[in-house]
């Protein structure tokens, strides 16, 4: 079974996440930065569905690079999702997969359909 890890700092959104996920993949969850980056080392996902904005406006860039950056998690996918784009102007989904701006494999804006993440979940897994 695929393995999911959901970082975001809203507790219910990521309960929402687990349950939408967890009749086929075995998903963990974490709310910020630090503690995502610990369980990606422990329970090394097939995927990270990354908010951007947690502890700090930069929190998910950061911890998207980190795990870009360690070869132990070459493989590791990410999905990037946010709901700031309308606030700072910034086309995120136009920018998803840059190495060095936003290296991340994809990229899905909040609130998020259940339908639309589970379908964007098996086409990066």
């Amino acid at each position: 079974m695929k393995k999911i890890l959901v970082i975001d700092d809203d507790a219910a959104l990521r309960e929402v996440m687990k349950t939408v996920l967890s009749g086929s993949y075995e998903v963990k969850e974490a709310g910020t930065k630090a503690e995502g980056l610990s369980v990606v080392a422990k329970f090394r996902p097939d995927l990270v569905i990354l908010d951007v904005m947690m502890e700090s406006v930069k929190a998910g860039f950061e911890a998207a690079r980190e795990i870009r950056v360690n070869k132990k998690f070459k493989n590791v996918k990410i999905l990037m999702i946010t709901n700031v784009d309308k606030e700072m102007q910034i086309d995120y989904k136009s920018e998803a997969g840059d190495a060095d701006w936003l290296p991340v494999d994809g990229y899905l804006q909040k609130p998020v359909e259940p339908k639309t993440l589970l379908a964007r979940v098996r086409q990066l897994l």
